[in-house]
């Protein structure tokens, strides 16, 4: 029986681990490799989640859920849409034309009044007493003239019978032409004094809403007074002032000068709810150099006075209205070529079409170019497109979009 060589059972452990490390590194390069053939076998439409390519391209073929409207021939307006300022049709400071105490306000801040309401009421009594004083000087006036008029004519049947001298009746002829003067300027003073007290009653000078009272009671009022004594607005009808660019006039002034109706419509500051509508009524004679526009003037009725002076509109000015194609506003869309729409064709398939867009009438534009009347444009779901997609129209309710798989939410 033989004996082992020195160190021979050392070595054995050391073989056997080498042997070991180098299968572990063997098996796992030949993982490594089948992990990458697999990936590289993965389908390009295949999802990242691990989907089959049956899925993935079941998922392609989806139909996208979409509303779509068709294109439509209609009459629709050319709008010209600016912003207006509201301006009374007048607005009248009123003031006292005589000087004195005012007595009394007789009107409320605020209240409708027509013209010739009686506003206020200064002391008349100074006024009158002057009256009284001017009547008086006419009468004395008027005794004296009818004297010499008498005395006239005394003196031409003297004269007639040769027992008057020329130069006699000549003064006394002179004297009664005097006094018919006096006569005459003594009535205008006396209705001078007349009219003065007539304007103790302060009156409206037109008709309209009156603003807040800038005197009370008891203050002396003077003519000259700046301030006056309140502010009527003529609110009934009323105006609007906007303008409009200078390119805009070939549209407007034939139109305006040939004398037709252009309507105009007011909006509230939403540009959603109708306030009014009136007419135009003026132009200005001259455009804004800084701004190359024009100011038009509008008027409205204004009967329920929902409109006040000072007060900003979104204007529509309504040139023309003629049938032309149109569809929804909310179908076009805007890309790199300009206007687009996805149009809906009997298959079900969109296609991205250009069209050439003209005005714009509320929710509707005008197509001038690109589509034929009858044919569906989408409305809703265009998010979700691309052109090609198939696409399935739906009615009524707003539907969900489909999840795939039909997983639900």
């Amino acid at each position: 029986m033989s004996e082992a060589l020195p160190g021979q059972s050392a070595v054995a452990p050391r073989r056997r681990r080498g042997v070991w490390i180098l299968l572990v590194l063997v098996l796992g390069a030949a993982g490594y490799w089948w992990y990458d053939s697999k990936q590289a076998a993965t389908p390009a439409g295949a999802s990242s989640t691990g989907r089959p390519p049956a899925m993935a391209a079941m998922m392609a073929n989806m139909a996208v859920p979409v509303r779509v409207q068709p294109a439509e021939t209609a009459e629709i307006s050319q709008i010209l849409r600016a912003v207006g300022t509201v301006t009374a049709s007048s607005t009248v400071t009123v003031r006292s034309r005589v000087d004195g105490l005012l007595d009394a306000v007789l009107f409320e801040n605020g209240q409708a009044v027509n013209e010739g309401d009686v506003l206020a009421r200064i002391d008349p009594r100074p006024f009158q007493a002057r009256l009284d004083q001017v009547q008086g000087q006419l009468k004395q006036s008027q005794a004296q003239l009818k004297n010499a008029r008498q005395d006239l004519q005394r003196f031409q049947t003297l004269f007639r019978q040769n027992s008057l001298a020329r130069q006699q009746l000549d003064t006394q002829a002179a004297l009664v032409m005097q006094l018919e003067g006096q006569v005459q300027a003594d009535q205008a003073q006396v209705d001078d004094a007349a009219l003065q007290l007539g304007f103790t009653q302060v009156t409206a000078p037109v008709s309209g809403r009156l603003g807040l009272s800038r005197l009370d009671a008891g203050n002396m009022i003077n003519a000259s007074d700046a301030n006056g004594l309140v502010v009527i607005t003529r609110t009934r009808p009323i105006e609007v002032n906007f303008s409009v660019p200078q390119a805009s006039l070939p549209d407007i002034l034939p139109r305006f000068r040939a004398g037709e109706t252009l309507v105009v419509e007011l909006y509230d500051r939403t540009d959603t709810h109708l306030l009014t509508t009136g007419k135009l009524t003026a132009l200005d004679n001259q455009i804004d150099l800084t701004t190359g526009t024009v100011t038009l003037k509008a008027q409205f009725d204004n009967d329920d006075e929902s409109l006040f002076p000072n007060q900003f509109v979104n204007v529509r000015l309504r040139i023309t209205t003629e049938s032309a194609l149109t569809i929804p506003a909310v179908a076009v869309q805007q890309g790199s070529m300009g206007a687009f729409v996805y149009r809906v064709n009997t298959d079900n398939i969109v296609s991205l079409q250009t069209i050439k867009t003209g005005w714009i009438d509320g929710a509707r534009v005008v197509v001038e170019s690109g589509l034929e009347p009858g044919d569906r444009v989408v409305t809703e779901g265009v998010d979700r497109l691309r052109n090609g997609s198939k696409v399935e129209i739906v009615t009524g309710e707003r539907a969900a979009p489909r999840r795939p798989g039909g997983a639900s939410p």
